[in-house]
């Protein structure tokens, strides 16, 4: 048997043991973005917040660009029905959308803003938000090229919308009606064949 040793064990000279700083992760950076006024969000505030080096930010995300592409891939797959829509579906699939797009932009301070401008959305994310609502303006029965202006008409529409609201753009002191425009929006939805533009006698007997 073994004798066992009795008196003060020596000390240990390892460092005493900190915290872990968080380890990174796609959802852990953008949900903490998301907390944050994204007009004025740098990636040192956010290293901040996440309580990470720099550095160690910049592994995972190259500058801010690189930060909101990959906000929106989250954001587009928030908003997303999960269902495909129909022949009978296809109005309320585009309505739960744009809903889902006017809570989850605006509750961002400055991303309805951003996307609003041309370019500063990720093309990736957003061609499959258009991929999937051409397919509810086809479901609908649209042609291919009209589903394709009729996307144009509603995701500029709907983004436009939000990005001003976001900016606190005046409606003469009334409260912003996304319900309002959304109604008037899909009623004149999908786009149908070309109507001649109507002009004044004037006009056709321009060269």
């Amino acid at each position: 048997m073994s004798a066992h040793r009795h008196g003060p064990q020596p000390k240990s000279t390892a460092p005493p043991t900190r915290g872990r700083p968080a380890r990174l992760s796609r959802e852990l950076i953008v949900s903490t973005a998301l907390r944050c006024d994204l007009t004025t969000l740098t990636m040192r505030e956010l290293a901040s917040r996440l309580g990470v080096s720099h550095s160690a930010l910049y592994r995972w995300v190259r500058d801010r660009e690189g930060l909101f592409d990959l906000i929106s891939e989250v954001m587009v797959e928030r908003i997303l029905p999960p269902d495909d829509p129909t022949e009978h579906t296809w109005r309320s699939w585009l309505a739960s959308l744009a809903w889902a797009m006017h809570d989850e932009f605006l509750a961002v301070p400055g991303y309805a803003a951003r996307v609003a401008h041309p370019h500063r959305h990720n093309p990736a994310s957003f061609g499959r938000l258009r991929e999937r609502v051409e397919a509810a303006f086809i479901a609908a029965g649209a042609a291919p090229e009209a589903a394709q202006q009729s996307w144009y008409v509603f995701g500029l529409g709907v983004v436009q919308w939000l990005g001003a609201v976001d900016q606190g753009v005046s409606m003469d002191g009334a409260p912003p009606r996304f319900d309002l425009f959304l109604d008037t929006l899909l009623r004149g939805l999908p786009a149908r064949l070309p109507v001649e533009h109507p002009r004044s006698d004037a006009q056709r007997s321009r060269p």
